[in-house]
């Protein structure tokens, strides 16, 4: 298991490289670029430039989230071509600075979706929530103006700006594709793309669908057991997997994670995870805890039971986090809550590995 940490890049993120070295058992950052529009080539300059900055604090760069998916693929557009093969130069170009991972989703319009960015808890931390009703209740194109409003004057990783000023007509396009139509346009850009994948040695990780039920009338598909199975069978290639989010699949309380976690980590097929614990207000209301296993609705040791047992020695982020100790900045995305996550969960590793070696005396 490799602990990484994510980092938004220089000028868009507030946490300096030298405070993530300063993390205990954090070897990589998981970096992007943030200025670089859905769909264009992530230049060769600026992904070496990237590399570099990293490694001149001791850290390594062997994962990128997220080299976004244009909606025109989406979409099964007519220009989508031009688009996969931006994708693929982009690919090329992270080959060549050792990129191994690339998360990514296919998420129709909205990325990660949540109605409270500052709940305050008991303990006057703040975290991010999320309330059914809400959603239902209001228009898509309001939502967004509401989510921007408080983001603390930051980007938010699939809120990016020029993607919201075209909500509504992008909305429009979908009332068009139906749930078969969108997997085949899922299908179309996989069976296109992972040739490259493993012509270059990149494995693709899809980031699960957050929350896994349809919003607003868009389909979600990466939402469960049987539809990540579908996923891995359009394209059986090892090189075709999945990020496995807990947070994000265990806001269903259907899917039993460890259970899942078993199945496709022993397959080869899960080549990065996002940790985090969440707590549940009702079926479908939730706000996101601290890491550990009592402050919210998870139980993490059987989590990272379920990553020992099952063999997995790839990559591993603790996800969002309070805002903690008077911090402020990217909602989810502090340094304190995060830095205390990623050493609770190699605490967890480390009672696991120790345990196991007893057993095999």
């Amino acid at each position: 298991m490799k602990m990484a940490f994510r980092w938004f890049g220089k000028g868009f993120d507030k946490i300096p490289l030298e405070y993530i070295r300063q993390i205990p058992g954090v070897t990589g950052v998981v970096a992007t670029l943030m200025d670089i529009p859905v769909g264009e080539v992530w230049p060769k300059e600026r992904v070496k430039a990237l590399k570099e900055e990293v490694e001149k604090y001791g850290l390594s760069l062997e994962v990128i989230e997220s080299v976004n998916v244009h909606e025109s693929i989406k979409l099964g557009e007519k220009d989508r071509d031009r688009y996969i093969e931006n994708y693929i130069i982009t690919m090329k170009n992270l080959s060549e600075i050792g990129v191994k991972v690339i998360c990514y989703n296919f998420m129709p319009v909205f990325d990660w979706l949540r109605t409270e960015l500052e709940r305050v808890l008991e303990d006057g931390s703040k975290t991010m929530a999320y309330k059914h009703d809400v959603v239902l209740k209001i228009q898509p194109k309001n939502f967004a103006e509401r989510f921007t409003e408080h983001s603390e004057e930051v980007e938010l990783p699939g809120w990016e700006p020029e993607r919201l000023k075209e909500i509504s007509e992008t909305l429009e396009k979908y009332k068009n594709i139906n749930e078969e139509q969108y997997w085949s346009n899922m299908k179309y850009f996989l069976d296109v793309i992972i040739p490259y994948a493993e012509k270059y040695d990149i494995k693709m990780a899809i980031h699960p669908d957050d929350p896994p039920w349809p919003i607003f009338g868009l389909p979600r598909v990466i939402t469960n057991r049987n539809n990540i199975r579908k996923f891995l069978e359009l394209n059986n290639s090892p090189y075709n997997g999945i990020t496995l989010c807990t947070g994000s699949l265990g806001a269903n309380r259907e899917n039993d994670i460890p259970s899942i976690i078993r199945e496709f980590v022993k397959e080869g097929r899960v080549h990065f995870a996002h940790v985090r614990n969440l707590k549940f207000e009702s079926d479908k209301d939730f706000y996101e805890s601290a890491h550990l296993s009592r402050c919210g609705s998870f139980d993490m040791f059987e989590i990272m039971k379920a990553f020992y047992e099952s063999g997995f020695t790839g990559y591993i982020r603790p996800d969002h986090g309070r805002m903690i100790w008077g911090e402020t900045g990217r909602p989810g995305y502090g340094l304190y809550d995060r830095a205390l996550g990623a050493v609770y969960l190699q605490g967890l590793w480390e009672a696991l590995e120790k345990t196991w070696r007893k057993k095999d005396i």
